[in-house]
């Protein structure tokens, strides 16, 4: 059947006044959506750079727990950048997507079809991929957790147990570490139980010294004493050590000798430097008292026929 002009011109005066009022009330569900978009970001960007930078309002104060120790360097200042991009890139997505999905319900009805069989298919095919990506969802809270509990960031020297490096990169679902060989590793943040920084605050250059048995340990400590207080005085390590070093004593007895422990608290990550150059200045400083290195003993028997 061939519709006439006349029809045409009859049906837009029966249903124009109604198809007007539709656009309209479209029109103004577009712009609300996009107007409270547009306040949800700036709310998030504002909620993020506040809890990067350790403003969080009262109600948040709990997702804070710990106090941190950060120096004001490049290194610090590029590992806020990117805890401020990673979280608030995710949230104005979740927010975006969340406000998107409410505005397309509410047209569709303003265009009277029926959301019940949609609603149905999508709670199927939501429960369908929500047991399948359980794994990535784990990731992603995990991730964003991390990030803003600022449990470890770029720069930092980090066990996380299935791996222990250098943190080259933390986005929402893997953290990149480059270990002592070079090698890079990839770990799911769903994977990581626990955490070991050592870059945050200090570190301590612990030194466990074998004694031989029989070592007159008074003397001992004096020079492992010496010895610290001399790497501590070098100008090459004086600015890495931030206190007066320690000799806390023995700490083990056996068969192959005794073990005097010496301490040193240091800036963070620098242990490894001032524990090599005390062991040489242990060395010389034994060798020049002609204090014995303990090794391995073993009692022999000659027993002639």
């Amino acid at each position: 059947m061939k519709l006439q002009p006349n029809d045409i011109q009859t049906w837009f005066d029966d249903h124009g006044s109604d198809l007007v009022a539709g656009g309209l009330r479209v029109l103004v569900i577009v712009v609300i959506a996009l107007v409270v978009r547009m306040l949800l970001h700036r709310a998030i960007r504002r909620l993020v750079r506040s809890a990067v930078d350790g403003r969080l309002p009262g109600a948040l104060h709990g997702l804070r727990d710990k106090a941190r120790v950060l120096e004001s360097t490049v290194l610090s200042s590029e590992r806020r950048r990117q805890r401020t991009e990673t979280l608030g890139s995710v949230l104005r997505s979740i927010a975006s997507a969340a406000v998107g999905v409410i505005a397309l319900a509410m047209i569709l009805g303003e265009l009277g079809l029926d959301l019940t069989p949609i609603v149905a298919s999508a709670g199927i095919v939501g429960v369908a991929v929500g047991f399948g990506a359980q794994n990535l969802v784990k990731d992603f809270l995990s991730g964003m957790f991390m990030l803003l509990e600022d449990q470890y960031g770029v720069g930092d020297v980090v066990d996380a147990g299935a791996a222990t490096g250098i943190v080259e990169a933390v986005t929402l679902r893997t953290t990149r570490l480059r270990d002592a060989e070079g090698t890079v590793w990839y770990v799911r943040n769903g994977e990581i139980n626990r955490v070991g920084n050592k870059s945050q605050g200090w570190s301590r250059a612990l030194l466990d010294v074998p004694l031989a048995l029989g070592t007159d340990v008074p003397t001992a400590r004096e020079l492992a004493l010496q010895a610290a207080q001399e790497v501590r005085d070098d100008p090459a390590y004086s600015a890495m050590v931030l206190e007066d070093p320690e000799v806390w004593g023995l700490e083990a007895i056996g068969a192959e000798g005794l073990v005097l422990r010496v301490t040193m608290k240091t800036v963070a990550t620098m242990e490894g430097p001032v524990e090599r150059a005390l062991r040489e200045r242990l060395i010389e400083l034994f060798d020049a008292n002609e204090v014995s290195i303990g090794v391995p003993q073993r009692l022999v028997w000659n027993v002639e026929a």
